[in-house]
């Protein structure tokens, strides 16, 4: 009879993740108090928002591994000041935006974001911002499609160096007991992390809430662990050495204070493409679309206004 017992508490443990997710909300069910848009894309449905004026050049912003596309929301107003129409998205498994399945890996994000800009009708001429893991997408789109860039900013950029804790590499490189390690533990720590953010004042109103409510959609947590075990762990040198022989223009934004991408990146960034331009953020951390943004837009005005 013990065995017994044992045996179902094992199996009880070990299908956590799955009851967990079964009670997890589903995108479609989650949209009726989206802003913007949604597009149905190859892979799936795909949440959007145009910030700005109706008319004026055109950004398109993607953002990092667990933050939606309201991270951008404070630099898109001060983008729109300067005339620009800012595009953001929510990358599969975040947000608003199916879950489809399937490692997340650079052609996985590739396709979506191609598939995007062929549904807005954007060819040529593109502006890319890339934050934080869609700093590594954004450059890796330039490097396949140089031909069509106007230039390519990058904000905290992954793709050269990225700090993790133990918890957070043993969930990466450990398949099967790294997957439950990362949807039972990981998870919760990473939530108590956020927790203690909530009230705190940032450029952002509610950036935090909404990272939070993202625990509650299905497919998210495998989402972020595929994008770790994938797109995360490229080093990009060949495309940034590409971009530079292919004379792109890029821009590396960094935050000081950065524990995510460390500082180190400017300079391994210069090694591979002379031709960068480099700028710092001082005091910032690796939140700083939202608590630094006012010096993120005065970076990229100057930057902008080069370009015209």
């Amino acid at each position: 009879m013990g065995w017994v017992i044992l045996t179902v508490l094992v199996a009880v443990i070990a299908t956590l993740p799955q009851q967990a997710e079964a009670r997890r909300v589903p995108a479609e069910q989650m949209r009726d108090a989206a802003p913007g848009r949604f597009a149905k894309l190859s892979q799936g449905v795909t949440h959007y928002q145009w910030l700005g004026p109706v008319r004026g050049p055109v950004l398109v912003a993607v953002h990092g591994l667990t933050t939606p596309s309201p991270v951008f929301y404070a630099i898109a107003r001060g983008l729109a000041r300067l005339g620009y129409r800012v595009l953001v998205y929510d990358l599969y498994g975040r947000g608003y935006s199916d879950a489809p399945e399937g490692p997340q890996d650079r052609e996985f994000f590739m396709r979506q974001l191609r598939d995007l800009l062929a549904h807005q009708e954007l060819e040529d001429d593109l502006t890319l911002l890339g934050y934080s893991m869609g700093g590594a997408i954004a450059t890796a789109f330039a490097a396949a499609h140089p031909g069509r860039m106007k230039r390519l900013i990058l904000l905290a950029p992954a793709g050269m160096r990225l700090r993790e804790d133990r918890l957070t590499e043993f969930c990466r490189v450990t398949p099967f007991i790294g997957d439950w390690v990362h949807a039972v533990i990981a998870q919760r720590r990473e939530r108590r992390m956020l927790h203690r953010q909530l009230g705190q004042n940032f450029d952002v109103k509610g950036i935090i809430e909404l990272q939070l409510s993202e625990y509650s959609g299905r497919g998210f947590l495998r989402s972020v662990l595929s994008s770790r075990r994938h797109m995360l762990d490229e080093v990009q040198e060949d495309e940034h050495r590409l971009l530079g022989r292919e004379g792109v223009p890029v821009v590396g934004i960094w935050g000081e204070k950065d524990q995510v991408i460390p500082l180190s990146s400017l300079g391994m960034l210069t090694q591979w493409n002379r031709s960068v331009r480099q700028e710092v953020v001082q005091g910032a951390g690796h939140q700083m679309p939202y608590t630094h943004s006012d010096e993120v837009v005065g970076v990229l005005a100057d930057i902008l206004r080069e370009v015209s």
